[in-house]
């Protein structure tokens, strides 16, 4: 099992330079792990491509299409009092957006509070440093 941040999922819905990598490390093992809100995230990336039309609408639907299909397979992990005082402290340790501190509490509390246990899937560069500087094994494709 491995964490998914959503700059890793986004690729598997996606056509896009990193596609083959993520399906590959998704084929080593097709549990995913994700935060509750990835949905969310995933769907401002498709919706943002159609915008600047880098996707079309029909690519978009299908972008969505996929997304549904992952969601059936994948364990989400859910807000908590506990995530939200995880986020909050790595926000003051870790340049970070907020989405993205939420990315890895949710990777801490599904790690039981030990990363080294948890391999975290993720493309982006921030992201993923803070992740390591936690004790995750960043795969970045």
């Amino acid at each position: 099992m491995k964490f998914w941040d959503a700059s890793a999922v986004v690729p598997l819905l996606v056509d896009e330079e990193r596609r083959d990598a993520m399906l590959a490390l998704l084929e080593e093992d097709e549990v995913m792990l994700v935060w509750w809100a990835t949905p969310v995230e995933c769907t401002s990336a498709i919706a943002r491509r159609e915008r600047e039309s880098s996707l079309t609408a029909e690519e978009a639907a299908i972008s969505i299409d996929r997304l549904r299909y992952l969601k059936e397979g994948w364990q989400e992990v859910l807000p908590s009092t506990v995530l939200r005082g995880i986020a909050e402290r790595l926000l003051r340790v870790h340049p970070l957006r907020a989405a993205d501190s939420l990315q890895i509490a949710a990777a801490i509390v599904a790690a039981e509070r030990e990363p080294v246990t948890l391999e975290l899937v993720s493309l982006d560069d921030r992201l993923s440093d803070a992740a390591s500087r936690e004790g995750f094994r960043v795969l970045r494709g």
